[in-house]
């Protein structure tokens, strides 16, 4: 669909400029949200008939934004998840998180105004960019912690998902052992190794018990069976 711009779009021109966009992004967002309309002679003659005034509008909210972008550009928010202890957070920071973040600071804000490569997943001190004016944008630090405490040392640049050294942890070799008592791991090793062999022995002996009472039990069998046969030839 070709359109005349009522201002400045990102990525698209600015204001009174004559270009083609998708049907859907016209119909559900430029036309709608007063952005754009179409191309055609009687809105072109329309929209240089309102130039001026157009123009004038946009100036003031140009320069509202800028007052705006004043007080806002640079400035730390802090938000508060619940994260596992590598940083990654049970959930997300979004664009309506953000946008409702600033508007409770003071910052009437859109969601549609922040800018998000992706939701936001893990703690630290991320950059988030408002769009408060086509021609005005304005950078933010999101600080997202576990803790307010949590929030005040990242800010002072400090890392809080290392984990610190317990020196109650590092408890030394010589302390878990009691006083006077060695740990002699060869000679573990020769005890196991002599009851593996006395296993050994023992298995080895219950076999041959069996084994000789197996000949003893086929020795007895031949001799009864000879018995019988000796008393059936009688």
């Amino acid at each position: 669909m070709q359109i005349v711009l009522l201002e400045r779009i990102a990525k698209l021109g600015q204001m009174g400029d004559v270009v083609n966009v998708k049907d859907g992004y016209a119909r559900n967002y430029l036309l709608p949200k007063g952005k754009a309309l179409r191309a055609n002679k009687a809105n072109l003659e329309r929209f240089e008939q309102d130039r001026a005034q157009l123009e004038a509008r946009n100036l003031e909210r140009k320069t509202d934004a800028e007052s705006v972008d004043g007080k806002l550009n640079g400035e730390s928010f802090v938000v508060i998840r619940q994260s596992g202890d590598t940083g990654q957070l049970y959930g997300s920071v979004t664009t309506r998180d953000i946008a409702e973040l600033l508007s409770e600071n003071g910052f009437e804000t859109a969601r549609n105004q922040i800018v998000l490569a992706q939701p936001i997943k893990i703690l630290g001190l991320h950059e988030v960019s408002v769009i408060l004016h086509p021609e005005v944008t304005s950078t933010v630090i999101v600080n997202v912690a576990r803790t307010q405490d949590e929030a005040v040392r990242q800010a002072a640049g400090e890392d809080v998902t290392a984990e610190p050294v317990d020196e109650e942890d590092t408890i030394a070799v010589e302390e878990v052992f009691d006083e006077g008592v060695e740990v002699n791991l060869d000679e573990d090793a020769g005890k196991a190794e002599a009851e593996e062999a006395t296993i050994r022995e023992e298995r080895s002996s219950e076999e041959e018990a069996e084994a000789v009472a197996e000949e003893a039990t086929a020795t007895d069998d031949a001799i009864e069976s000879s018995d019988n046969e000796e008393e059936s030839e009688d």
